[in-house]
């Protein structure tokens, strides 16, 4: 079914609305995924363990295998990013702005400009900044190591109900205009992340063809082949607890798709994802075409 139906899913994205209307038997990711051998990041180890449940591998930490626990560069979990007072603030600001309707089950909020990415054009369209709530948690980015210079060009509300079985299906975050640095910082509910490794089956997917262009550029190294070889078979949990910060880079952003399953929604979820330019758009050859976009980025306006 690929017209767009009034749940806001089209193609294969469904909701749990839209497999009830129209009858849409949709297999389940977790089930496949519980085929694979399961490891969870443990936060304070910054190493994957063995395990499915998240909240089971932090809690048991101290007992913890260091040596044989599984790194994956490219990943950073930061807890009590915002403090539980800016949470439900801005909770409360982001729902005095208009909610539009989003694939699986979510709802969004989308500042930033208008991309085509099949065809690779980028173009202002209405972008004229971001809602001046949400200024100081962009600033906030300077003060993490990693985030320095990270100048946000989208910043996209989502979130996730559970009674509509709300998720997002594996993928890679576009290639050709969003850059390394995939941030998210959770103002509402906990969830995981789930990540698998990536094979590529079709040329130009995600556009990750482009990568090469700036690959010496990457705050980690991508893996080679035979360092990839350990990820096979394997399912990677990453927990997203409440009011953290999350970035993903390197490896982790690049040769793995990433998901958020149903399943691991249980109550309702907002959080706000931040996107910058790849570097041809900061210092390459499309960088006037980017200019426009950085220059509407700097403006806060104030919510009326």
């Amino acid at each position: 079914m690929n017209t767009i139906r009034p749940c806001g899913c089209k193609g294969v994205r469904t909701c749990l609305s839209c497999e009830q209307d129209f009858q849409i038997a949709k297999p389940s990711l977790q089930e496949q995924f519980r085929q694979l051998e399961a490891w969870s990041y443990c936060v304070h180890c910054e190493l994957f363990q063995p395990g499915w449940d998240t909240k089971e591998v932090q809690e048991s930490h101290s007992n913890h295998d260091q040596e044989n626990g599984l790194p994956l560069p490219g990943i950073l979990v930061q807890e009590k990013f915002i403090s539980a007072e800016e949470g439900a603030q801005l909770i409360n600001d982001l729902d005095d702005l208009p909610w539009d309707i989003s694939q699986s089950g979510r709802r969004k909020q989308n500042f930033g400009p208008k991309t085509n990415f099949k065809k690779r054009k980028l173009q202002v369209g209405n972008f004229a900044g971001f809602p001046s709530t949400t200024e100081y948690v962009q600033r906030r980015f300077e003060d993490v190591p990693l985030l320095r210079g990270f100048q946000t060009i989208e910043q996209c509300s989502l979130e996730y109900e559970p009674s509509k079985g709300a998720s997002i299906d594996p993928h890679v975050d576009d290639c050709w205009i969003w850059g390394e640095r995939v941030v998210t910082v959770n103002c509402l509910g906990d969830a995981v992340l789930t990540l698998t490794p990536y094979e590529l089956q079709q040329a130009g997917k995600y556009n990750l063809d482009l990568v090469e262009e700036y690959q010496k550029e990457l705050l980690a190294p991508l893996l080679e082949e035979e360092q990839l070889v350990r990820y096979k078979g394997k399912v990677l949990r990453i927990p997203m607890p409440n009011l953290s910060l999350i970035v993903l880079y390197g490896p982790a952003r690049y040769q793995f798709e990433h998901s958020v399953l149903r399943e691991d929604v249980e109550e309702r979820r907002v959080c706000i994802a931040y996107r910058e330019f790849t570097p041809m758009y900061i210092n390459g050859e499309d960088r006037i075409k980017g200019d426009p976009v950085r220059e509407k980025s700097l403006i806060f306006w104030e919510i009326k």
